[in-house]
């Protein structure tokens, strides 16, 4: 169950951000003069009150080190003022982003279960970071704040089925691509005296064209069916049109490198030619260099 229950958080962390957001923003007021831990701490305990099943709430310094016990469920851990949190991601991403961060499911020193953190960095009125305020929240909890709707789950299921007909397909078509270029390559002959460069070329297009189908076959069931999240910058749809992007780039690549060594054999008159396809490779590795940037901006806001 956890693996799917992680796989039903990066579904709906969105939602479970905004929600946290909200009650942190609802709360504890940003940007005000003579900020104080006395002024935040009861907000804290207010936002605690709401979230009957909350781990624990407490407070850092700028500085990352706890200035408050940790609240916990009729206790307070004194023993927690004084330490260092500034290596935690609740600290550091929040105090980077300046802005509410929620993060990944991690184990609790509290109660031993997986639990997730969610922080918001306060500052005075000259911009200035001086504490960051945290929660520390049950994945079991935070899955009931961001759980699906009847129709999510549905419409859920049915992209799942679909991108694996798709996906099924595009393997099918990179298997006979596979099988062409492997037939193509053998028809003439093994003997290396009979290789003959201009011969090799349509197998290797095939091989090369037959890789990249391959590859996206594999991104689209790794990540739309199996739901194998590796990376967290770029996700969904954008992962996914990297991957591919980045397959043809590659397969463009060996066939400029292909023709440069074809026409330096055959005709040298039509370098030029394989220099317009470097060219467009380079313009695409840029494309999707600015692509991948502003990805990463829309998913940060």
């Amino acid at each position: 169950m956890v693996p799917l229950d992680i796989r039903h958080f990066a579904e709906g962390r969105t939602k479970a951000r905004a929600y946290f957001c909200y009650l942190f923003s609802k709360n504890i007021q940003n940007r005000l003069p003579s900020i104080t831990d006395e002024m935040i701490i009861p907000s804290l305990l207010k936002i605690k009150s709401e979230l009957e099943n909350c781990d624990g709430v407490y407070l850092l310094d700028a500085t990352g080190t706890q200035t408050s016990p940790t609240y916990t469920k009729g206790n307070e851990v004194k023993a927690d003022i004084g330490k260092n949190r500034s290596d935690r991601a609740y600290y550091y991403r929040a105090v980077r982003e300046e802005r509410c961060i929620i993060t990944d499911p991690y184990p609790s020193l509290i109660t031993g279960e997986l639990t997730v953190t969610t922080s918001y960095p306060v500052f005075d009125e000259n911009d200035s970071l001086r504490y960051v305020a945290c929660i520390d929240i049950p994945l079991n909890e935070v899955l009931k704040v961001s759980h699906l709707s009847s129709m999510d789950k549905v419409f859920s299921e049915f992209f799942k089925f679909a991108y694996a007909a798709f996906a099924m397909a595009l393997a099918g078509i990179a298997l006979l691509l596979f099988i062409k270029g492997v037939e193509s390559f053998f028809s003439f002959g093994i003997v290396p005296s009979d290789f003959k460069v201009k011969d090799i070329f349509e197998a290797t297009v095939l091989l090369t064209l037959a890789l990249a189908i391959f590859d996206l076959s594999k991104t689209l069931i790794e990540e739309e069916i199996l739901g194998r999240y590796k990376e967290h910058d770029i996700s969904g749809p954008h992962k996914t049109m990297v991957r591919f992007l980045g397959s043809i780039i590659i397969a463009l690549s060996i066939e400029a490198l292909m023709l440069v060594f074809k026409f330096a054999i055959t005709d040298p008159n039509k370098l030029i030619y394989a220099i317009y396809v470097i060219a467009g490779v380079a313009f695409l590795i840029i494309s999707l260099a600015i692509y991948i940037k502003f990805t990463k901006l829309n998913i940060d806001e």
